[in-house]
C-alpha cells in the first residue's frame, strides 16, 4: 500500500512526458485531402480510411494508432469552427487558448483549452475495465477526474467506432443521425414496411454491438439523405424485437448487419443482406439497384397507344431518353404499386412518329389513359431539381389523375348498368313462349345465338333498334303499343324451333335473325349486314309490309 503514491506519480509523470512530446500532425495530410477539400471529400476521405484502418479488419502494427489519428483529424475538419481555428494559427502557432492538433503514442488528442477539449482511447473490445485508459478506475483513482484537470474533458466520449471518444459535433451528429432512423418494431413492420412498395435501408443490431455502429448509422444517413424520398430508413433491436428478427431471419449475431428491404427479385418484398465495404456511395448502388422494377419497359414501335379495357388499372407512360428505367419512376412504380399499371420507353427525339402520334412536344413526359379510352399528356418537359421534390411532385401529378380516373370510372360503370339492363332482352323458352310470341303478338323480332359472344352482339345490336321510333308504331287492331317483340333464343337448346324455318336450323350461321308472325304461322329471314342501319331497315320493311314473308315448314317447338 505504500507503494501506490509513487506508483502514481510514476505513471501520471509518463503521461505527462508523453504529451509533451507528441507530435504535431496536419490534419489535411492524415486524411490525404488540400486545405480547399469541400465537407463531402473530408468525409469521403474519412470513411475510405477509416475502413482501412479499422482494428476489427486491420491486425497490423500500427493500425490503432492510425486509425486514431484518423478520427482526430476528420474530428477537426468535420467541424467548421475547429478547421478555422486550425488553418489561421497552425499546428504549431495556435492562438491564445489554442494548443493545437496532437496525437501522442496512446491515440489521443488534445485541441483547445477553454474547457472543450476531447480526449480519445481505443477500446480492444474487452470489458470496460481492461480498456486502454478507458476503464472508469485505475489503482482506485478515477482517471476522468484526472485527464479533465490535465485536458479539460473526460475519456468516456462514444466516438465515430464505439471504442473512440470523438468531438462534441461528432456525438452532435449521431443524436441527429439517430433520430432520422426509424427504430422499426413489428408493429411499424407490418403497417409500413411489409409489401408496402417502399424500399426500406434497415440496420439490425444488438445494444451489446456498440462497436462500429455510428458509422453504420452515418452512412445510412447519408444514403437516405442521397436517396431521399426513394428509400426510407430504420434500425431493428433484435434484443428488444427477437421475435421479428427471427420471423426474418436476419438476427445481428455477433456482428452488426445491413439490409435492403428489396422488390427486385418478384412483387413481393424480400430482405437482402448488404455485404459490401460500407462506404455510402457503394450502400448507395445497392439501393438503386433494389429499387422496384414494376414498370415494363416497351418499344413505341410495339405498344398499343390506345386505351386498354383489359388492364386492371389505369395506364401511365414515362417517356425518356433513358436507356434504362429512371430511378424516379421506378420509385413511384413501388409507392403506386397496384393502383397503375407503369410503362416506360425511350425515345431519342419528339420528332420520332410514335411521339407524334401521342401529342408530346418536349421529353420527358408522362401521358396516362382514362377507363373511356381518353389519352392525356400529364406533364411534358419534366425538369428535376433532386429526387425527393420529383418524387413529391410526380405523387401529386399521379394522385390527380387517380381521382379523376375514379371519377370517369364511376361513371361509366353506372352508365354500362344502365346500357346492360337495356340490353338485356327476354330469352324465349316453352314457358314464356305465349306471353313473348304468342298468337297475341303481331310481329315477333328472334335473334338466335350458338355462343355467348353472339348473344352479345344480337342483344346490343337489337336494344338500340328497339329505341327507335320507327319500331314504336301503334298496333290498331290488338290494342298494343308496340306492335314488335324483341326476344332472343339459344339456337343450341331449341334446334327445333329453327327447323321450322330452315331445313338445317341454320347451322352454319353463329348468330340468326329471323321476323315471326305467328298468328299466320310466316316468317322472314334477315341476310344482310349485322349493323343498327340494316337491321333497322329490315325492320322497317317488316312493318310497312316491303318484304315478303314464307310459310313455315312446320309449327315451331319449343322444348
Amino acid at each position: 500500500m505504500k507503494t501506490r503514491p509513487p506508483l502514481l506519480f510514476a505513471f501520471l509523470l509518463t503521461l505527462l512526458v508523453l504529451h509533451a512530446e507528441a507530435k504535431s500532425i496536419d490534419p489535411y495530410k492524415v486524411l490525404g485531402v488540400e486545405k480547399s477539400a469541400s465537407q463531402r471529400e473530408v468525409q469521403k476521405a474519412f470513411h475510405k480510411l477509416s475502413l482501412k484502418y479499422h482494428p476489427d479488419k486491420n491486425k497490423s502494427k500500427g493500425a490503432q494508432e492510425r486509425f486514431a489519428e484518423i478520427n482526430n483529424a476528420y474530428d477537426i475538419l468535420s467541424d467548421e469552427e475547429k478547421r478555422k481555428n486550425y488553418d489561421m494559427y497552425g499546428d504549431e502557432k495556435a492562438g491564445p487558448g489554442q494548443s493545437g492538433f496532437t496525437s501522442g503514442p496512446g491515440g489521443w488528442q488534445h485541441m483547445g483549452g477553454d474547457g472543450s477539449s476531447q480526449t480519445f482511447s481505443f477500446s480492444f473490445g474487452g470489458p470496460s475495465g481492461s480498456r486502454f485508459f478507458g476503464g472508469s478506475s485505475f489503482f482506485g483513482f478515477d482517471y476522468n477526474d484526472i485527464f479533465s484537470s490535465f485536458f479539460g474533458g473526460g475519456m468516456n466520449h462514444q466516438g465515430p467506432f464505439g471504442g473512440f471518444s470523438g468531438s462534441s459535433r461528432s456525438q452532435s451528429q449521431s443524436r441527429n443521425s439517430r433520430k432520422s432512423i426509424r427504430a422499426i418494431s413489428s408493429d411499424v413492420f407490418k403497417k409500413e414496411i411489409s409489401d408496402k412498395g417502399m424500399t426500406w435501408l434497415l440496420l439490425s443490431y444488438t445494444p451489446a454491438l456498440q462497436q462500429g455502429k455510428q458509422h453504420y448509422e452515418s452512412i445510412i444517413d447519408e444514403v437516405a439523405g442521397l436517396l431521399q424520398g426513394a428509400i426510407k430508413v430504420g434500425r431493428i433491436n433484435c434484443e428488444t424485437e427477437y421475435s421479428l428478427c427471427k420471423d426474418l431471419g436476419k438476427h445481428p449475431g455477433r456482428a452488426l448487419r445491413l439490409f435492403v428491404y428489396s422488390y427486385k427479385r418478384n412483387k413481393k418484398g424480400t430482405l437482402e443482406e448488404y455485404k459490401g465495404d460500407l462506404v455510402a456511395k457503394n450502400v448507395k448502388t445497392f439501393c438503386q439497384d433494389h429499387l422496384p422494377r414494376f414498370s415494363r419497359r416497351v418499344s413505341l414501335n410495339h405498344f398499343d397507344l390506345s386505351s386498354s379495357n383489359l388492364e386492371k388499372y389505369p395506364r401511365v407512360i414515362l417517356l425518356s431518353t433513358k436507356k434504362d428505367t429512371p430511378v424516379i419512376w421506378r420509385a413511384l412504380s413501388g409507392l403506386y404499386y397496384r393502383r397503375f399499371s407503369f410503362y416506360d420507353a425511350e425515345v431519342h427525339d419528339v420528332s420520332e412518329p410514335a411521339a407524334k402520334q401521342l401529342g408530346v412536344d418536349a421529353l420527358p413526359a408522362i401521358i396516362g389513359w382514362l377507363p373511356n379510352g381518353e389519352r392525356h399528356i400529364l406533364k411534358s418537359g419534366i425538369s428535376v431539381k433532386d429526387l425527393k421534390s420529383a418524387i413529391k411532385d410526380l405523387s401529386l401529378l399521379l394522385d390527380s389523375f387517380e381521382k379523376k380516373n375514379k371519377k370517369v370510372a364511376s361513371s361509366q360503370a353506372s352508365k354500362n348498368q344502365t346500357d346492360s339492363a337495356q340490353r338485356k332482352l327476354p330469352l324465349l323458352t316453352a314457358s314464356n313462349s305465349d306471353a313473348l310470341c304468342g298468337d297475341k303478338t303481331p310481329v315477333c323480332i328472334i335473334g338466335a345465338f350458338r355462343s355467348s359472344r353472339a348473344r352479345e352482339k344480337l342483344e346490343s345490336l337489337l336494344s338500340k333498334v328497339s329505341q327507335k321510333s320507327l319500331t314504336r308504331r301503334p298496333n290498331v287492331a290488338s290494342g298494343s303499343r308496340d306492335s314488335v317483340s324483341y326476344i332472343v333464343l339459344d339456337a343450341t337448346k331449341q334446334p327445333l324451333f329453327l327447323w321450322a324455318f330452315d331445313k338445317s336450323g341454320y347451322k352454319s350461321s353463329d348468330n340468326i335473325l329471323v321476323a315471326f308472325k305467328p298468328r299466320k304461322g310466316k316468317f322472314a329471314a334477315f341476310s344482310g349486314d349485322m349493323t343498327v342501319e340494316e337491321i333497322e331497315k329490315f325492320i322497317s320493311s317488316v312493318l310497312n309490309g316491303d318484304i315478303q314473308f314464307t310459310k313455315t315448314k312446320q309449327k315451331p317447338v319449343l322444348k
